[in-house]
């Protein structure tokens, strides 16, 4: 059997390699342009909701969140409704670093999917959305404190 994701983390530490050092005059380093991106996108969004989308642990994005907003990226607001949930927003200075983020993003995605026609591109999207969707279970699983069998 092929290594697929060998593969796969390859190309996600590359791409997280270069992200990082073009993002280092931003003060965005380890990752934290990701989690940016996705306030950004979703203004308003709660930290576990984050942690979710991004495939981390709550402590992880904890830490990011925290040093977003000492860098003046995003800035916590109470809910109106829960003054405990604490809603995500981008600052203006977020909100400007953001299209050079996106910009950045599909450009990967263009270099990464040169040679590739459009059909091509569907069907990867399809399996690796299929891959995600498998590990997504193990992920859920593994992150109440079960142990997978193996």
């Amino acid at each position: 059997m092929k290594d697929v994701l060998r593969e796969i983390g390859m190309i996600a530490r590359s791409l997280d390699s270069i992200s990082n050092i073009e993002f280092k005059q931003f003060d965005l380093t380890k990752g934290q342009y990701l989690y940016l991106m996705r306030i950004c996108e979703q203004p308003g969004i709660i930290q576990e909701k984050l942690s979710e989308m991004i495939k981390v642990d709550r402590t992880t994005t904890a830490r990011a969140i925290q040093k977003l907003e000492m860098n003046g990226f995003i800035a916590k607001r109470e809910d109106q409704n829960n003054k405990k949930i604490k809603k995500l927003f981008p600052t203006e200075k977020g909100s400007n670093v953001y299209p050079l983020i996106k910009r950045e993003n599909d450009y990967s995605n263009l270099v990464a999917l040169s040679g590739f026609s459009k059909s091509e591109t569907e069907i990867i999207f399809e399996l690796l959305q299929r891959v995600r969707h498998n590990v997504e279970k193990d992920w859920e699983f593994v992150k109440k404190g079960n142990k997978r069998h193996y």
